[in-house]
């Protein structure tokens, strides 16, 4: 019955991994749940011998009636027994959850669809890790179900799996195997625990299973730690980070169809990844910089952006035809020709968009690329960007501000689709747009209220340590905490714009890039997300409302037609422009000193903006090197504690007629015993410490006076360390024969002659090891390890037993 438990406990120890993906803990209960449920069905068979092809059968059974009676329990008959409905009401929700998967970012929400999913894996899992454990016994094969659970975590998330979780999986998965050993090992008869030969028996000449029953231990528990160090000590191996964003799941060449990707999802662990990786260079006709859009968002469901679907025709190649007009540009402004070729790089796989610049009215591109009408995104079913080199021609409009405030309003279908907005809209969502913009002023003299609200006046600070969806993301990011990077930023503007009438959507993409050698360079950092305004005769414009330069995203630019004119303010936001000197206590619902630096924007007038850029690299090299060197001397600390505690016992002298004593509680027993046998011992044993830390021996069957005799002739010892070792040696003798010891000195001075002489004697890298690394405490160390190994034999030495009958 052993093992079916123990399969049950790895399960739940890789099924804890899943943590970071959710939210709250709902789920974990849930699962905790299911993996007892396959647990007491496999405890159940291998108590009564049920065969063993019946008893993944009887466990996917319990499964089904354990979800019923969890999820749909108000359509079965007595909440437990599955019915037509409760089928039905699963199969539902395990659609919902499939949909909402794709819809939110980890942590996700514990909905009940979502967690219907995962309660189910884990109990396959579990299911699975049973079978092949106790039904088969094939424990080491287990691994492979375990890792795929452990896996998950460390494919979506960009952080990697905390190691406290890693250690509870690995030794989940140690314990599995250790149970399995135990139960071949007593099909030979019951294993008894040997205990440890006192050191003054000699050892027996035959091998011990014992002992290499706790070797196999050691090298599992060494495995783990180095597991766990090593990765600390050696460069990071990331993922390639051109992999995820902006990649949907297209098949590539020979496939008629695309699948939509989400941006938002992979946004963040672009900007969090440590490598920053180029993703393409370009060159520009007029040596300016220029945002690269792939995606554009028109749909918010009150919880994030999406896309609509696209429309790409085969008379719109880019190959054989230029680009569609801008939508809402009018052919009368005057616009300004700019010609760009962009070069992806080889290492981007499956990207399925073009970065381009907005608007393009020409590309030139090999390939089955299409443009779609509404966005001019330009994408493929059949062709993939990575290695091509492609020319983009650009019209950008010339705008004017005087343009801008009197652009007419949006036509009919384009308010229809760029205003929809959720009903369950937080209400206080809605009165702070109104708050932050002035009334009475244009759409245009609104948008730029909008952005300097995100940039100067709100107290934002610019942190990649935000999640990026959630039911109340929108509302914290814009009432409560107000950090956050560029999604929130970009997504809180477009729904602010659109409550104020003015059509908006999110674009994703890259910004401009750094200059490098007379090309303009884009990275992986350069991933951004920002605004898009409709303003009818002009078109879609740009916004900026994340912090730029060192102060949020370093290569963000603000569009020169967004700058404003004059300084304006809302009416009644509570929001002051931060400076270098500010508290911090001004920022709504947030303490004083929440704003870790204050750096001038240079493209608002040197005005200071709140930024959380993290810990410095060097400042984190520091931390990891100085946590490396206090592990490091932990064993020096334990000997020179050790040392310290002992000094003051054979520091002071005792005299003949001091027979105190000293009470030494274990937590067990309370022991007297006689001062001058503390100080004795006490100086005995540093000596004996002394000679380990040195490398030198002591043979069990040596008296201390052979020992003194020995080492002072062997060693040379002056005169002054000969008659201190001959002191402690007799003191020593004194305790343990005399029947009265006598007085005895302050050893204290003895033992440091004692110790400078053994140290003259060896070479100059073994006194430092005895001082950073002794062999002393080593050796403890070594057998403090060995007792709580010791004690997993004793725990899995404990049979669980029906009580016997008494007879009657």
């Amino acid at each position: 019955m052993k093992l079916p438990m123990a399969a049950g406990a790895a399960t739940g120890a890789a099924a804890i991994t899943l943590y970071p993906l959710f939210q709250g803990g709902a789920w974990f209960w849930t699962s905790f749940g299911i993996i007892l449920v396959v647990t007491g069905v496999g405890v159940l068979a291998s108590r009564y011998t049920l065969p063993n092809w019946l008893v993944p059968l009887a466990q996917l059974l319990a499964v089904w009636i354990y979800l019923t009676a969890v999820f749909t329990g108000g359509k079965a008959w007595i909440r437990v027994v599955p019915t037509k409905d409760s089928v039905s009401g699963l199969a539902k929700l395990l659609i919902t959850g499939f949909a909402d998967i794709q819809r939110f970012a980890a942590p996700v929400p514990a909905s009940a669809g979502i967690v219907l999913l995962t309660c189910g894996g884990v109990g396959l899992i579990a299911i699975l890790v049973d079978l092949l454990a106790a039904r088969l016994r094939r424990a080491a094969l287990t691994g492979l179900p375990l890792l795929a659970l452990f896996t998950v975590p460390a494919a979506v998330l960009a952080e990697p799996v905390s190691w406290p979780a890693f250690i509870i999986a690995a030794l989940g998965y140690m314990g599995l195997l250790a149970a399995d050993g135990r139960e071949r090992i007593s099909h030979w008869g019951r294993a008894v625990l040997v205990r440890r030969t006192p050191s003054f028996i000699a050892p027996k000449p035959t091998s011990d299973a014992g002992v290499l029953h706790l070797s196999g231990k050691r090298i599992g528990v060494t495995a783990i730690v180095l597991a766990i160090l090593l990765p600390s000590l050696l460069p990071p191996l990331e993922p390639n980070p051109l992999f995820g964003f902006g990649v949907g799941n297209g098949k590539g060449r020979g496939g008629n169809s695309i699948s939509i990707p989400n941006p938002m999802v992979s946004l963040r662990g672009q900007l969090s990844l440590p490598a920053n990786s180029t993703v393409l260079t370009y060159n520009t006709s007029d040596s300016s910089s220029r945002y690269l859009r792939m995606y554009s968002m028109d749909i918010f469901d009150g919880e994030q952006w999406t896309m609509s679907n696209l429309e790409g025709l085969a008379k719109d190649l880019v190959s054989e035809a230029p680009m569609p007009p801008a939508p809402g540009q009018n052919t009368s402004v005057p616009t300004t020709r700019a010609t760009l070729t962009i070069k992806v790089s080889e290492e981007v796989r499956n990207l399925t968009f073009l970065p381009l610049p907005y608007p393009a009215g020409q590309v030139e591109a090999e390939g089955d690329w299409r443009p779609d009408r509404d966005t001019l995104m330009v994408f493929s079913a059949r062709d993939t960007a990575g290695g091509l080199t492609y020319r983009v021609v650009t019209n950008e409009p010339n705008l004017t501000a005087e343009m801008l405030k009197t652009a007419p309003p949006p036509s009919a279908q384009i308010s229809e689709r760029y205003l929809k907005l959720p009903d369950g809209l937080p209400r206080e969502v809605r009165e702070l747009a109104r708050r932050v913009t002035k009334e009475g002023a244009s759409q245009y003299e609104q948008a730029i209220q909008l952005q300097e609200f995100f940039t100067k006046k709100g107290g934002f600070v610019y942190s990649l340590s935000t999640q990026g969806h959630s039911g109340q993301a929108l509302t914290d990011f814009l009432i409560r905490n107000r950090a956050g990077y560029c999604e929130q930023f970009a997504s809180s503007m477009a729904v602010l714009a659109r409550i104020l009438g003015i059509p908006a959507r999110v674009a994703v993409g890259y910004t401009g890039g750094i200059n490098s050698a007379d090309e303009w360079q884009v990275r992986t950092h350069d991933s951004h997300a920002w605004p898009e305004l409709y303003f009818e005769g002009a078109g879609w414009l740009r916004f900026e409302p994340t912090p730029a330069g060192g102060a949020g995203q370093s290569t963000a630019t603000v569009p020169s037609y967004s700058r404003p004119e004059t300084t304006t303010t809302g009416n009644d936001e509570p929001a002051v422009s931060p400076s270098r000197g500010s508290s911090g206590a001004d920022l709504p619902n947030r303490p004083a000193g929440n704003r870790r630096d204050q750096l001038p924007d240079r493209d608002f007038g040197g005005a200071s903006v709140a930024v959380d850029e993290g810990m410095p690299l060097a400042a984190q090299i520091g931390i990891g090197l100085a946590a490396v060197l206090l592990v490091a001397l932990i064993p020096a600390m334990f000997r020179w504690k050790l040392r310290a505690r002992r000094r003051r016992s054979y520091s002071r002298g005792i005299e003949a007629a001091d027979e105190s004593a000293v009470t030494e509680s274990t937590g067990v027993v309370t022991v007297r015993t006689n001062r001058r046998e503390v100080a004795v011992t006490s100086a005995w044993a540093e000596l004996d410490d002394a000679l380990c830390d040195y490398g030198m021996s002591r043979q069990p069957s040596e008296s201390p006076r052979a020992l003194a005799r020995r080492l002072s002739g062997q060693y040379e010892f002056d005169e002054e360390a000969t008659a201190a070792i001959t002191r402690i040696a007799t003191a020593v003798e004194r305790m343990l024969f005399a029947r009265t010891p006598g007085e005895i000195g302050s050893l204290r001075e003895d033992l440091r002659r004692v110790r400078r002489a053994l140290a003259a004697t060896v070479t100059r890298g073994r006194r430092i090891r005895a001082v950073l690394l002794p062999p002393s405490t080593l050796l403890r160390m070594r057998a403090a390890g060995g007792r709580a190994l010791d004690g997993f034999d004793r725990l899995e030495n404990i049979l669980l037993r029906r009580p016997a009958r008494k007879n009657a």
